[in-house]
């Protein structure tokens, strides 16, 4: 079962435009219109299901060119969320800002995961083509160890995927093991594509003008690299649905085949005052002008969307 979901910045245009534009599921977009128009709370409910818990190992599947630097981003993000927050990070912190998912845990009764890097697989060569259906994401992620693990597909900037731009910039979901598994059950995967030459305007916003609503400049993204710095935020935002809702019985509010997630449910705010084409108040690098909400390891800064506060029923932000 693939629980498919549209990005914070395809969604946040919807919002823009006050007017239904599909990201996947019509619903989807419809639902989150007649919210906003309506002011109805938001409350992600738990549904009873499993959450992810125990060892969990992130692991890479390359699709496509990446340089060395544009691993480095992505593998240092990762690195920053299974960081203790007092260590090697500066506050405020990717893993403080990891840390708002544990309440998740909490309020289920379950014992939160322990992640940690695990392999990293690279197909340079594209080995099923440049033009991916979902089921062959499906089948790239399952190249990825299947027990105790998050198995993240990214494909590169050249790679078409279906959906891609039109109604998303990410997925995540489950897949049956395969049959060598000596236990059957299923294993999360997440999946991100590289918008900077097909839809940075929708996947890589705010680095990048929409294509759609207030065009303000965009904002200088805080690795040099607008594809990648927008990966960012959507990996962030699949990462956080995948832990607490990785089987789609955990917690979301809507649909069960277009629900609203940790991530999700709070499109387009990176920090206070945000409003539909403004990310919101945010830190900015003197040296490089760069925005960036988060501190990780080896000096980086990240720009990472705001999750849903359990406890405060609301959106919560770093800054």
């Amino acid at each position: 079962m693939a629980s498919a979901i549209g990005s914070n910045h395809l969604l946040f245009l919807v919002l823009q435009l006050l007017s239904v534009i599909s990201l996947f599921h019509s619903s989807y977009a419809a639902r989150k219109l007649a919210s906003l128009v309506q002011d109805q709370p938001l409350l992600l409910q738990y549904h009873n299901g499993p959450l992810l818990s125990g060892p969990i190992s992130l692991n890479l599947i390359w699709y496509g060119k990446f340089n060395p630097s544009q691993r480095a981003i992505v593998t240092d993000f990762l690195a920053s969320v299974i960081s203790s927050p007092s260590k090697s990070q500066n506050n405020p912190s990717v893993a403080s800002w990891w840390q708002t998912t544990e309440k998740y845990y909490s309020q289920s009764n379950a014992k939160t995961p322990s992640l940690s890097l695990g392999k990293q697989i690279l197909d340079e060569s594209c080995s099923l083509g440049k033009s991916l259906k979902s089921s062959q994401i499906m089948r790239l992620a399952a190249k990825g160890p299947q027990k105790n693990a998050i198995n993240i597909v990214l494909t590169a900037s050249d790679v078409a995927v279906e959906g891609f731009c039109m109604s998303r910039c990410g997925t995540h979901g489950s897949s049956p093991r395969g049959a060598q598994a000596k236990k059957k059950g299923r294993f999360a995967y997440i999946w991100v594509g590289n918008s900077e030459t097909q839809c940075p305007g929708q996947c890589a916003w705010p680095f990048h003008q929409p294509i759609y609503g207030p065009q303000v400049p965009p904002l200088v993204a805080p690795n040099n690299d607008v594809g990648l710095d927008g990966m960012i935020v959507n990996i962030a935002s699949l990462l956080a649905g995948t832990v607490t809702n990785p089987f789609g019985n955990g917690y979301f509010q809507g649909p069960k085949d277009a629900p609203l997630e940790a991530a999700s449910a709070c499109p387009g705010i990176y920090g206070k005052g945000s409003y539909p084409g403004y990310a919101g108040e945010l830190l900015v690098d003197s040296s490089t002008g760069a925005s960036y909400n988060a501190h990780g390891v080896n000096g980086r800064k990240y720009l990472l969307p705001a999750l849903f506060d359990l406890s405060t029923s609301s959106c919560s932000t770093l800054v």
